[in-house]
């Protein structure tokens, strides 16, 4: 029984100073979403279900709950976040060529109709991002039109 105490002892102490260590944060400045907007121009309606929903992973700007100061809580989401910027950063629009950007929609309109975005680990503690059918018709019908444009410019660029 006496090494189990000490087992314990040590993994209560392993556990207290991992609290002093995390992983970089996801805390850049709004202005980097800004060549996004200003080249897609999202309606208002758009503009809240992108902010609500999807900035958190998908671009510089991160806004971290109470529950990100604990690891390993804070080491899972760090990864989670530099996972969904792999796929889709907002923040870097302006590096991605046309065609980068058009199939970047067409995967933003496929993951949102299929229900996998926003993921559920990311819904369930931030109910706001859930989407209503109005507002997945809503983002869809947006980035439909803006892969037209983006399609006719890679068309006059053949």
């Amino acid at each position: 029984m006496k090494i189990f105490k000490k087992i314990l002892l040590v993994l209560l102490v392993l556990v207290v100073v991992a609290q002093f260590f995390g992983p970089e944060k996801n805390e850049g400045d709004l202005a980097s979403l800004e060549p996004f907007l200003t080249e897609t121009n999202p309606p208002e309606d758009v503009k809240v279900i992108l902010k609500e929903s999807c900035y958190d992973c998908h671009s510089d700007v991160t806004k971290y709950p109470w529950y990100n100061n604990i690891t390993p809580v804070n080491f899972w989401m760090g990864e989670h976040v530099e996972d969904g910027k792999k796929h889709l950063n907002f923040s870097a629009w302006n590096d991605y060529s046309v065609k980068k950007k058009d199939h970047k929609l067409d995967e933003l309109i496929e993951e949102v109709e299929e229900g996998k975005m926003p993921l559920p680990s990311y819904t369930w503690t931030h109910g706001e991002a859930n989407l209503t059918e109005a507002q997945i018709i809503a983002l869809n019908s947006w980035a439909k039109q803006l892969r037209n444009q983006y399609q006719a410019q890679i068309t006059s660029n053949d």
